[in-house]
Parts: structure tokens; C-alpha cells; sequence
């Protein structure tokens, strides 16, 4: 497609009608630069041969959801004056879908506790045994201690099964905008990577800036390495920064346009927080979107190299992290390809070629925490995929968490 958004060659009408030749003939549309098969009904074949097989039953369901509208989450920028906004939003039956986690993941402890001791008084001497590994199974299924997320990141949702819209956001007195409306499992990853005062934080794939901005929501960044490797995305990142972030703290996150997968040679092993937020088949996209669709029959093999492109991209984000630091690795595809495999050869090649142990995190109690807002897959062999639904219309959303040891 041309940069107007229209293909070029020749132009040509409507294919249904036809015009008149010089000699009042019929001439048939011509349709020299139009694809036969849209890419969009490409990506839907190609989708529905490998994700039925994948997801099974659940596909028909995924399936009409990926061809509905998105479903948005309104992240609030701490930067402006919020304190109405968060008001505003709750009038409306949005809640902070973040804030609501914990609380409900303290709760669900507190009844699994509480019928714990019911149980406790009323087991005899000889049921102790039975009790003892009652008690052992109803902790491991608990959520952990650990399930922490930034409190910091507010992000508000409606309720499931309500698709209501936010209005669009508005600037403040000092003309930074109020919210950001995003797919709100894209602050999955981000809260996955559960940034830590002082973090030395590389965003590796930062543009258009969704990810970026959530991370300096946390207020705790040391340090922020924003990299696109195109430079009109990276523009694009850069008007979000402007939008949305006051200049002290704009000039504490270096901006860059390198090639992620040269990054180790730039700046290896320095960093505690690495987001490796891969291109993908952005499945979606794929199936709505006719322009820049990677599904288009001439981006046959730049489809077809993705997963080598997304685990070269992983391996510069893991070469990038300090020892003991971690890597948080996303796509918005649902293709075990270009995600679990990915890990799975990433953690290969890092122990045999370069000798650095990597330890796949747990990441299930995102399941627990966040089950209210988002359809999980329960058969994610690693870290964790959000699928959309008709009634949680997020996602896909894949993302898996390393440590390096």
C-alpha cells in the first residue's frame, strides 16, 4: 500500500460494476494491483486450520471475539491531575482492575483460611492424617505470597460482559492527557516484570509506547531505555511521551532506533528489567485490518521468519539483563510457534551457547489475581496467554517471565 493508504497501478472502480468501452462494450473491472484472497481471509484460513487444533472447543469462541470490537482499558496517567478522572470512571461502574486483584486474591485466602480452621475442629484424632493432606493440597492451589503487582499502575475496566466506551482522553491544565486507552492485557507484561525502585529498565521493542508509558506509571524506574528499531514508530513513541509525560521525567528515558537484536553490543548486561515485546502475526490485526497485514502474500516469508526474527530479539533481552535480573517476553498472537516455542529454544540456546541457566518464572497466580477481567488459556505449557472472548473482548496476549541465573 501506498503512504495515502491507497494502492497504486492503475485505479479502478468498484469489481461488482463494470464500464462502458469507447465502443459501448461491457469492459470488466481491472483489477491489476488488487489481491484476489484479502489478507485478512488469509490470516482467518491460516488461523482457523492451526488455532482449532490448538485451542479445540475453544476456538469458535476466540474466533467470533477476534471479529468483534476490542475491548479497552483506560490507564491514568499520574502525571496529570486524576483524582477526578478515577471519580469520572467509577460513576461509570469501571473499576481499577489492578488495585481490585490483590484485594480479591487477600479475600480468597481469607475464606481458604477460615475453612481451614472449620475443618480443624471438627476432624477426630484419627482423621488428623487425612486432614494433614487435605491442608497440603489447599496450599499448594492457593495463591502465592509472591502475586504482587505495582500498585502504582491504575487502569480501569468495565466489567465483563459490558461494552460500554471510554470517551477519548482529555489534556489537563498543563496539557498532559488524562488517560491511555489501551488493550488492558497489554499491562500484563509490564506488571509481570514487577519493576523495583531504581530499576535499570530496557523496553526493547518500545513503540508505539503503550508499554513504555505504563512502565513510567510505576514511578520507580532508575533508569528507562526506550528502542524501535523503525524510526516512524519510534516517532510515534516519542508523541505519547510528549502527550502524556512532564520534561523532568521524559529526560530520564533514552529514546533509540537500533536493532534490538544488536542491543548486547551496545549495552550488555546491564540491566535489571528487560520487556521484550516481540512483532508478531499481531492475530487481530490480522483479521481486521487489510493495511500493513503480514498476511499479505508479500510478506509471505517475513511471516515465516518471525520466529527466528522474535527468538534472536529474546536472546539480545536476555544478554541485555544483569545476572539475577529478569525478561519478560509478549506477543499479541496466540501461535504456540512464535510463543512457547520461542521460550523453549531461548533457554536452549542460552545454556548451550553462551552458558547462562535460565529459569522459567510461574506465573499462574496472574491467573487467580486477574480472573475477574480476562479469559486465561488453562493449557499454557509456559507463562501465560490471555484469550479474547465475547464477554472479556482483551487480548491475545502472551507472556512469559525468565530469570537469569
Amino acid at each position: 500500500m501506498a503512504a495515502d493508504g491507497h494502492s497504486g497501478g492503475s485505479t479502478c472502480s468498484n469489481p461488482e460494476q463494470s464500464v462502458k468501452g469507447h465502443l459501448g462494450e461491457p469492459k470488466p473491472f481491472c483489477a491489476a494491483t488488487a489481491p484476489r484472497i484479502p489478507p485478512t481471509r488469509l490470516a482467518l484460513h491460516h488461523f482457523d486450520v492451526s488455532y482449532s487444533l490448538q485451542l479445540k472447543d475453544l476456538w469458535p469462541s476466540v474466533r467470533a471475539a477476534l471479529l468483534c470490537e476490542q475491548k479497552y482499558g483506560a490507564l491514568l496517567n499520574s502525571f496529570s491531575a486524576v483524582d477526578h478522572v478515577a471519580q469520572e470512571l467509577e460513576l461509570l461502574n469501571a473499576t481499577d482492575f489492578v488495585a481490585e486483584a490483590p484485594k480479591k486474591a487477600q479475600r480468597w485466602q481469607q475464606a481458604a483460611a477460615a475453612e481451614e480452621a472449620g475443618r480443624v475442629e471438627s476432624v477426630s484424632g484419627e482423621g488428623r492424617t487425612v486432614m494433614q493432606a487435605e491442608t497440603m493440597t489447599r496450599a499448594e492451589m492457593s495463591p502465592p505470597n509472591r502475586a504482587s503487582v505495582s500498585s502504582n499502575i491504575k487502569c480501569y475496566t468495565f466489567p465483563k460482559g459490558d461494552i460500554t466506551r471510554f470517551r477519548p482522553a482529555r489534556p489537563d491544565a498543563l496539557g498532559l492527557l488524562d488517560y491511555y486507552l489501551m488493550d488492558a492485557a497489554s499491562l500484563l507484561p509490564v506488571l509481570a516484570l514487577n519493576v523495583r525502585p531504581d530499576d535499570f529498565v530496557l523496553d526493547l521493542c518500545a513503540a508505539p509506547g503503550g508499554k513504555t508509558l505504563a512502565l513510567l506509571q510505576t514511578g520507580l524506574c532508575g533508569h528507562l531505555a526506550a528502542n524501535d528499531i523503525s524510526v516512524s514508530r519510534t516517532k510515534r513513541l516519542y508523541q505519547i511521551l510528549h502527550s502524556y509525560i512532564p520534561r523532568e521525567i521524559r529526560e530520564t528515558v533514552s529514546v533509540t532506533s537500533c536493532d534490538g537484536r544488536d542491543w548486547e553490543q551496545l549495552e550488555g548486561g546491564t540491566f535489571h528489567k528487560v520487556l521484550v515485546d516481540v512483532p508478531c502475526t499481531t492475530d487481530r490485526h490480522s483479521v481486521m485490518e487489510q493495511d500493513n497485514n503480514i498476511f499479505h502474500k508479500r510478506r509471505t516469508k517475513e511471516r515465516q521468519m518471525l520466529p527466528m526474527l522474535q527468538l534472536q530479539l529474546l536472546m539480545a533481552g536476555i544478554l541485555a539483563t544483569k545476572p539475577g535480573g529478569e525478561v519478560v517476553y509478549s506477543t499479541c498472537s496466540l501461535s504456540p510457534l512464535q510463543n512457547e516455542y520461542v521460550i523453549e529454544r531461548a533457554v536452549e540456546v542460552a545454556e548451550t551457547q553462551y552458558n547462562i541457566g535460565i529459569h522459567v518464572e510461574d506465573l499462574s497466580h496472574f491467573r487467580t489475581l486477574f480472573q475477574d477481567t480476562f479469559s486465561f488459556f488453562s493449557d499454557c505449557r509456559l507463562g501465560e496467554l490471555v484469550l479474547p472472548h465475547l464477554t472479556a473482548n482483551f487480548g491475545p496476549m502472551y507472556f512469559c517471565k525468565l530469570r537469569r541465573m
